[in-house]
């Protein structure tokens, strides 16, 4: 039996990159360190980024473990203090915590409370430490946005940062989101989203998911991204992006521009559609839109029999620990390659598989408004 359903993939918005959709390329990587050559398209892809992010500039590296190293030993040196948002990314912990390891000061602050953050950066006011606050732009695990705003507010008086980890949010959340489109348009990440154009923000993002490249972005004012990109040690010990790489990002950008605003719509009612099956089956779900749906289970719910349930009848879903390690959740996660029918088989296949784990002790459920054929009697295998 092989999987048929697969609610695992993070490529939010279905961009594949087949050879066939690239432009060709003489040669696969240049061979030298990145500080001694970048391939020539890598410019013209970091212009086109830093304009859609809304950024003055940005700098292209591999991986988004490349860009944090490089982007806090650069910080290290202005003489700075970091706070880290205890719901960070845990890569872009580890960039902070080899800046630690060399001697900065680091704190960690509450999860998205910008009034906490607050107060611990004005006790440490005496030290005149630079403040930075590590974030991620969007949190899918509470399906909240990071409180930029208050962030800001928190460091700018003291001439500090925040540095966002914006990889969920691009090529999700853009400008203007309404009723037309949820998600807003554009899919510049979390600065279109909070409409915020200020030199104290630096934003890395991996382009791996919303836009299905393997290729980190740091954007950021002119004067620090030149500084980055300057004093990089893992340019001078790592090779640039490979062209390949980047021609798949120069087609997801293209991709974004002609079809992303449909593709984004298509993927909001993906996700409006399972949680209305949801709603019928009585089981509740974070409050976000987002791609990333988590079952509010019942504490005394078995979830990774659940997981297993469906994973025998062809439903692949992600089993993952709750934050406050009090068990497990199960996370269905929407790609735009994802069809109505494939929402509506896996809603079905989900209620059979709480009716086989409950039997006769499940509550009587109205499902008024369920679009998909009666109900299993027995829980079926999904082959291919």
């Amino acid at each position: 039996m092989s999987v048929t359903l697969d609610f695992t993939s993070a490529l939010y918005l279905g961009l594949r990159h087949p050879s066939r959709s690239l432009r060709s390329w003489p040669r696969f990587t240049t061979g030298k360190p990145a500080a001694l050559q970048s391939p020539p398209s890598a410019e013209a892809i970091a212009g086109r980024l830093a304009a859609l992010q809304g950024c003055e500039r940005v700098g292209l590296f591999p991986s988004t473990l490349h860009l944090f190293f490089d982007l806090f030993e650069t910080l290290r040196r202005e003489g700075v203090r970091l706070y880290i948002d205890s719901g960070a990314y845990p890569i872009a912990r580890w960039g902070a915590e080899r800046a630690a390891a060399r001697g900065v000061l680091l704190r960690m602050i509450p999860h998205y409370d910008p009034i906490a953050a607050q107060a611990i950066i004005e006790r440490d006011r005496k030290s005149r430490l630079r403040p930075v606050i590590l974030a991620d732009g969007y949190c899918t695990d509470r399906g909240l946005s990071a409180p930029l705003k208050q962030f800001l507010n928190s460091v700018i008086a003291d001439n500090g940062y925040v540095v966002l980890d914006d990889t969920q949010a691009l090529g999700i959340f853009g400008t203007a989101p309404d009723q037309t489109n949820p998600y807003g348009r554009g899919g510049g990440g979390s600065l279109r989203l909070h409409k915020i154009h200020s030199p104290a923000v630096i934003v890395g993002s991996s382009l791996a998911k919303g836009f299905g490249v393997p290729l980190a972005a740091l954007g950021g004012n002119r004067q620090l991204i030149r500084q980055v990109m300057r004093h990089s040690e893992t340019r001078v010990h790592s090779s640039p992006p490979s062209v390949a790489t980047l021609h798949a990002a120069e087609h997801a950008l293209t991709l974004n521009r002609t079809r992303g605003d449909a593709i984004r719509l298509h993927l909001f009612e993906l996700v409006v559609r399972f949680r209305k099956q949801i709603k019928g089956m009585g089981i509740s779900v974070s409050r976000s839109l987002f791609p990333v749906q988590a079952l509010a289970l019942d504490p005394h719910f078995n979830a990774v029999r659940l997981h297993r349930t469906l994973r025998e009848a062809g439903v692949q879903t992600i089993l993952a620990r709750n934050r406050d390690k009090s068990g497990a959740k199960l996370l269905f996660v929407f790609n735009a390659s994802h069809s109505i029918i494939d929402v509506d088989c896996a809603a079905m296949l989900l209620d059979a598989a709480i009716s086989a784990q409950f039997g006769s002790r499940r509550p009587n459920i109205d499902r008024q408004g369920w679009q998909f054929s009666p109900r299993l009697q027995s829980f079926p295998r999904r082959v291919v």
